[in-house]
């Protein structure tokens, strides 16, 4: 996919992914996503990416966690469905261990589309673990996955969990992004800026990278999009978040795609839908932030982000026109 294409161009493409809606379809096919995060000490990031990929219209929103925190998850909604299957080290009983709670996770795999590993996560070795467990087991079953936040502690640290994963996609700021650069012997402190990404992505060897910033550089090592829209001014914690859960959605409409359970071209094959499906989510977190943050100001937070998906999804990609769609 050339770097050259327009944003209009782009969006175009992203949205012959997005399955039409057809009394047809039955529930799950279009999207079962999980995020897998969700210590003691952190409920809301799971929550804000989980609503996430519910707003922007997964059928199904999982949230796996530590027992603590799915108790303050469920009372946020009853629309996410909360799983309290991880455990932080000092929360294993005397009897089960951490193969059983590792297994339990990864029993989940078959009945999900698509993974988001990170959001509250913390950096307890009992939960990291279990997460790199559970990548190992995604790419097994070739199950894309989105890791952010704590869940880039495993790629910085373990990168060998990801390396030469093209079903995976890594979201980090600026500080993350140093921290992975470090990690691969990248140096970020010489050469064009604008490259990177790519550079990066290419020393994970082919891995996607979306570098978070003032624009965000879209990149597996060979082609990088620029994802440049209009985004807010405050830069509260929690944003990513939105992120996360609208490229879980994403991601679940790109298999949905490749499955056709509907009629369409077909024209799209698997490396240039999950780069579309990275620049989609972007542009409509950038589409919620600037949403947001004209009604918000300086006040913004995360949650107003949540409730601005739909609108933004609507106004940079769209709603298809349903007389047009047949089921497959």
């Amino acid at each position: 996919m050339a770097a050259s294409a327009s944003r209009k161009e782009l969006l175009s493409k992203v949205s012959k992914m997005v399955p039409p809606m057809l009394e047809s379809f039955h529930k799950g096919q279009l999207g079962r996503v999980a995020v897998i995060g969700g210590s003691e000490d952190y409920t809301g990031a799971p929550y804000f990416s989980a609503m996430a990929s519910a707003k922007l219209g997964c059928d199904m929103s999982h949230v796996i966690c530590e027992p603590g925190a799915g108790a303050v998850i469920k009372t946020y909604s009853p629309n996410l469905m909360v799983h309290p299957y991880m455990r932080q080290s000092k929360n294993i009983a005397a009897n089960e261990s951490l193969d059983d709670v590792s297994e339990q996770v990864v029993g989940m795999l078959s009945r999900l589309h698509v993974i988001i590993i990170g959001p509250g996560l913390g950096r307890d070795k009992a939960m990291q673990e279990t997460c790199a467990r559970v990548i190992t087991e995604a790419r097994k079953q070739n199950i894309p996955f989105v890791l952010d936040a704590d869940g880039l502690f495993l790629a910085q640290t373990r990168p060998e969990l990801v390396e030469g994963c093209t079903e995976c996609i890594l979201t980090p700021n600026v500080v993350e992004f140093g921290r992975l650069a470090k990690a691969k012997g990248v140096d970020v402190s010489e050469g064009d800026p604008t490259q990177l990404c790519a550079k990066l992505a290419k020393a994970f060897g082919g891995v996607t990278i979306i570098q978070k910033g003032q624009k965000d550089y879209i990149s597996n090592g060979t082609h990088t999009l620029v994802s440049d829209g209009e985004g807010g001014l405050k830069r509260s914690g929690g944003q990513g978040d939105t992120l996360t859960g609208s490229l879980g959605t994403m991601l679940a409409w790109r298999k949905a795609y490749h499955d056709r359970i509907w009629d369409h071209e077909g024209d799209l094959d698997d490396r240039e839908t999950l780069a579309l499906a990275a620049f989609g989510g972007s542009a409509i977190t950038r589409e919620c932030s600037k949403l947001a943050f004209k009604d918000k100001g300086r006040s913004l937070q995360a949650g107003d982000l949540t409730e601005r998906v739909h609108e933004a999804f609507l106004n940079v990609i769209g709603e298809k026109e349903k007389a047009t769609m047949q089921i497959s």
